[in-house]
């Protein structure tokens, strides 16, 4: 049997008038019946680095029985010219965080995915303590299990107080080895008590963003920090709740 955790991820390729850009990291979110992609902000837009697709592809199963059997589905970005990805700012400013509604009637009727949903957010009364164990599950550098399209898990650790956001940002910091192409990946850690996870005994705590550095580090001399910037997941509720039409989306605040 496979883990349902490898089937909530998916490799994402960005796409720019058919010409592909870079490779991240995604999953899958449902909220009321409502089917989202999750990924980072920057994975769809970045000003910086003038990055700016047009569409995306993920790659989905088309068989459980058979993880080899697999197609790609196209998602736009803009429609009309407005963006069509939610995304939020907090009182620090804006998240890095980016949620896509898909539309499931358009989805191969054989697709197989498994999707977190708000039971899989930590809960009011939950807490992290320091040097908490935690997986990354992504595709890193794109690297993955390329015969059966699956994604592989990096194992990390909870640098930072997790009750507190780091330097006043909506993040917390993971201890963990990390590469280009994990950006949007489900941080998460196994549940306890996980009779409501329907299956998917793992709570959600955040997604993978970006390794961290120190800008006066000496490069032949200091290796790099292994930290990482990890948004909250609990940013997922405001970006997924239900609205009367679809469009373009205004940042939101959490």
């Amino acid at each position: 049997m496979i883990e349902p955790l490898l089937l909530t991820t998916t490799r994402i390729t960005t796409i720019q008038q058919g010409r592909a850009l870079t490779n991240a990291t995604g999953f899958f979110y449902e909220r009321e019946a409502q089917l989202f992609l999750v990924t980072s902000r920057h994975v769809l837009v970045d000003e910086p680095s003038n990055h700016h697709p047009d569409r995306i592809e993920i790659e989905l199963h088309t068989d459980r029985s058979n993880l080899t059997q697999s197609t790609g589905f196209s998602i736009p970005l803009y429609r009309d010219g407005l963006s069509l990805w939610r995304q939020a700012e907090d009182r620090g400013g804006s998240v890095d965080i980016a949620a896509i509604e898909l539309d499931r009637s358009a989805l191969p009727a054989s697709a197989c995915y498994c999707v977190f949903t708000p039971q899989h957010l930590l809960g009011d009364s939950d807490s992290v303590e320091i040097g908490t164990s935690m997986l990354v599950v992504g595709f890193p550098l794109g690297f993955h299990d390329s015969l059966h399209h699956l994604p592989v898990v990096r194992h990390a650790i909870n640098a930072s107080s997790f009750a507190l956001r780091f330097q006043g940002n909506g993040y917390f910091l993971t201890d963990s080895r990390t590469h280009r192409g994990t950006s949007g990946a489900a941080v998460v850690m196994r549940a306890t008590g996980a009779s409501n996870h329907n299956g998917l005994p793992w709570t959600l705590l955040g997604v993978h963003s970006a390794r961290m550095d120190v800008g006066t580090r000496e490069l032949d001399v200091d290796e790099a920090l292994g930290l990482n910037c990890v948004w909250f997941a609990d940013v997922l509720p405001t970006l997924s709740a239900r609205r009367d039409s679809c469009g373009a989306t205004e940042p939101m605040e959490t």
